[in-house]
Parts: structure tokens; C-alpha cells; sequence
């Protein structure tokens, strides 16, 4: 799971600016959006490059249950 939409709201960003600076489709970044799939590493390297927010900031931490 990732925080990718929550750090766009957070920063007043929209999704389709967001996928016109990965060189990604604005289907494919409302996925990462929505977590119906989640980037590559890569990808997701170049995202916090481009939110300028370290990496781990998209991440969700994974729950104990």
C-alpha cells in the first residue's frame, strides 16, 4: 500500500500533472493513486524525486494485527 494520493492532496498536486512528469498515463498513476497497483521501485524513486519527499513518505506501514 502507498500514501501517493494522500502526499499529492497534501502538497495541492494532481494526479495528471504528476503523470505528465513520470511520462506515465494518468490511468496508470491513479492506479498507484487508488493502490490498485503499485509502482515499480523505480517508479516510485521517481515520484518522491518529483513530490521531493523522501521515498519512505509514500510508504504505509504495515499494521501488526
Amino acid at each position: 500500500m502507498n500514501r501517493i494520493k494522500e502526499v499529492l492532496e497534501e502538497k495541492g498536486i494532481k494526479q495528471k500533472w504528476l503523470a505528465e512528469k513520470l511520462g506515465k498515463s494518468y490511468n496508470m498513476v491513479n492506479s498507484y493513486a487508488q493502490n490498485r497497483r503499485q509502482p515499480s521501485l523505480e517508479d516510485l524513486f521517481k515520484i518522491a524525486e518529483i513530490l521531493n519527499v523522501e521515498t519512505k513518505e509514500l510508504l504505509t506501514e504495515r499494521k501488526e494485527l
